[in-house]
């Protein structure tokens, strides 16, 4: 790799806005917020990055669903479409 053109690739800390969950990965993100989090070495202070969705908060991954009115499309596309007989 040529020297001084990359990016800082540092350990940086994700915490979930809604669960509160966080973990620690690499990113080229910066932060002015920080975090004390424990390692084996002890605890270290890391960035901190809040997001809004995580896999601990998406619906796909926890399983929640979201409702969704089919019934009230269908009149829709009818009221504004119409609906036309079928030419067999």
């Amino acid at each position: 790799m040529k020297p001084a053109i990359h990016p800082d690739y540092h350990p940086v800390v994700f915490q979930d806005a809604t669960t509160g969950a966080a973990f620690l990965t690499r990113s080229t993100i910066t932060s002015s917020r920080s975090i004390e989090w424990w390692t084996p070495e002890g605890v270290r202070t890391y960035p901190l990055v809040v997001v809004e969705v995580t896999s601990d908060s998406h619906p796909f991954w926890t399983g929640g669903r979201r409702i969704v009115d089919t019934a009230g499309q269908v009149e829709k596309f009818h009221r504004r479409y119409g609906s036309r007989p079928a030419n067999d």
